[in-house]
């Protein structure tokens, strides 16, 4: 009986834990698998570089996608530096200077 309850736990405090993952898209059929993270409200960084480097229009596409996804699940999504995004679930907010331009 204890190890039952010791184990109701271990899922209670397993389903409070926010996860970071980090992401490198390489193409435009990442993005499935990123709103999956979303949905589950994990924290992303996402690397862009390798499809920075591939095809800038896609690169676009990709990221406009990941706006609408973020913003439509309630997440919050910004530039990270040159090189990545980051998306955050609803109970975190990313602070964004008043300068920082999309």
């Amino acid at each position: 009986m204890k190890e039952y309850f010791l184990k109701i736990i271990r899922m209670q405090k397993q389903e409070n834990t926010t996860f970071l993952k980090a992401i490198t898209i390489r193409d435009i059929s990442d993005v499935h698998s990123i709103k999956e993270d979303i949905k589950k409200d994990m924290i992303l960084i996402l690397r862009v570089t390798p499809l920075a480097q591939k095809d800038v229009e896609q690169l676009r596409k990709v990221v406009e996608e990941l706006y609408s996804i973020a913003k439509n699940s309630g997440a919050d999504i910004a530039r990270l530096g040159e090189e990545r995004i980051i998306v955050a679930p609803s109970n975190v907010k990313i602070w964004k200077p008043e300068y920082d331009l999309k």
